[in-house]
């Protein structure tokens, strides 16, 4: 296989094709890469765990088919801490998310890192844009041109594929180094992603560090806040993979569940306030 190519097959076709394999072992070793991410910023923001997802930590569907954990933390520089995974251990799917929502003391992008099983391995990474990037070079310049040749190099890789989500929405949030890849299911291309995100989110935390001397101004924090609600909401409530948990869990608890990754309750409390200062 070759990154250049393109896989538009859609969830369920995958999972038509092998949907009984044990994705234990990938579970484990790629949980244990996104609690490190998740750490990695415990360590450097102060959070607390939100209220809303207190007893979440494991959860089952009522006919076991479907499993997860929702974990989310926020505090004063960030808005939504998300570690969550959802799926069937035993039945080849998985959905593994470690994302960053971070809040309006300055404009570095969000960070997103998905592991996913179909069973083949899925892997997604991105700095999510906090403002236009069409309208604004200089934004790009500054957080996209120093991971480019990285993220072309990893699209080239032989033992991976391109995947275009289904989602058109969710292809909007894209930025330009957004990684979209699937592969075999095997250690090797678990390590190539693990060593892609040594550089990815260590280049991100050095953004956070360079922002901190030259902070957004206050004046400007209610329009981000605005403009990073609405892609946050609207990015959860269009993602493809809703309709697994919408069929394991039936409607009503599927929108709860939905309402609580959003972190409706987050958004409700703060709208229209800001954090001011650094």
């Amino acid at each position: 296989m070759n990154a250049t190519k393109l896989d538009i097959k859609t969830i369920t076709e995958f999972l038509a094709e092998q949907p009984n394999v044990d994705v234990s072992q990938a579970w484990q070793r790629c949980w244990g890469i996104h609690s490190g991410i998740v750490d990695r910023v415990k360590a450097r923001f102060p959070v607390t765990k939100h209220p809303s997802t207190l007893g979440h930590e494991y959860f089952t569907s009522l006919d076991k088919s479907m499993e997860g954990s929702f974990n989310a933390w926020s505090g004063p520089q960030v808005d939504w801490l998300v570690h969550s995974w959802l799926g069937n251990r035993k039945a080849s799917i998985l959905d593994m998310n470690a994302t960053v929502f971070l809040s309006q003391q300055s404009r570095v992008p969000h960070l997103i890192v998905i592991f996913g099983t179909v069973p083949k391995l899925f892997f997604y990474a991105d700095y999510i844009p906090r403002v236009d990037p069409r309208m604004n070079l200089d934004y790009v310049q500054k957080y996209y041109e120093p991971a480019n040749a990285a993220a072309i190099k990893l699209r080239g890789h032989p033992d991976f594929t391109w995947n275009w989500s289904h989602g058109t929405y969710l292809r909007g949030l894209m930025s330009a180094v957004c990684t979209s890849i699937m592969g075999e299911l095997n250690d090797a291309n678990i390590d190539v992603c693990e060593r892609y995100l040594e550089d990815f989110v260590g280049r991100w935390f050095g953004w956070l560090d360079e922002a901190e001397v030259s902070p957004l101004p206050d004046a400007e924090r209610a329009a981000q806040q605005h403009y990073d609600y609405y892609v946050r909401e609207a990015g959860y409530r269009t993602d493809p993979m809703n309709f697994l948990a919408q069929r394991a869990f039936g409607e009503k608890e599927f929108n709860e569940r939905l309402e609580l990754r959003i972190g409706t309750q987050q958004m409700a409390a703060t709208r229209g306030k800001p954090p001011r200062g650094r």
